[in-house]
């Protein structure tokens, strides 16, 4: 009998934000959510650098946006607002955890969306805020 859970993802991992955080840092559950006016129950953290972009440029908040490569210390699972809403089979490689992540590094090069494709994504954030459709089941 095999007792031991199936890895989702190898990484490596990253997490999108506009948060100031230092090598060594944990990102935990049960803080305000860079996306909604709420507390957040899980940590959310991406295998992909595009969604950690969006991450990190979709945050609310006038900072500057930082990439993170993070390091799950905990179990994980696929986050259902992407896999199950938009992805079916997760090829964003989204994740969710109740477990903290330990900040490894920073990525301090990486390019930006550009205006264009963030303006539309906000057009498009918005137009499902308005429709009551921009919910992130937590």
């Amino acid at each position: 009998m095999n007792d031991k859970k199936e890895v989702l993802d190898k990484g490596p991992f990253f997490h999108g934000t506009e948060a100031e955080l230092k090598i060594g840092d944990q990102l935990e559950p049960l803080y305000q959510s860079n996306y909604q006016d709420k507390k957040s129950n899980y940590i959310y953290f991406t295998a992909t650098l595009d969604a950690a972009k969006w991450g990190a440029e979709l945050a609310k908040s006038q900072s500057k946006e930082r990439i993170y490569i993070v390091e799950p210390l905990g179990e994980f699972e696929n986050d259902p607002n992407v896999t199950d809403k938009r992805f079916p089979g997760n090829p964003t490689r989204s994740y969710r955890s109740k477990s903290p992540l330990r900040i490894i590094a920073e990525l301090k090069s990486w390019e930006r969306h550009s205006d264009q494709e963030i303006n539309h994504m906000l057009t498009h954030l918005k137009t499902l805020t308005e429709q009551g459709k921009n919910v992130i089941y937590d």
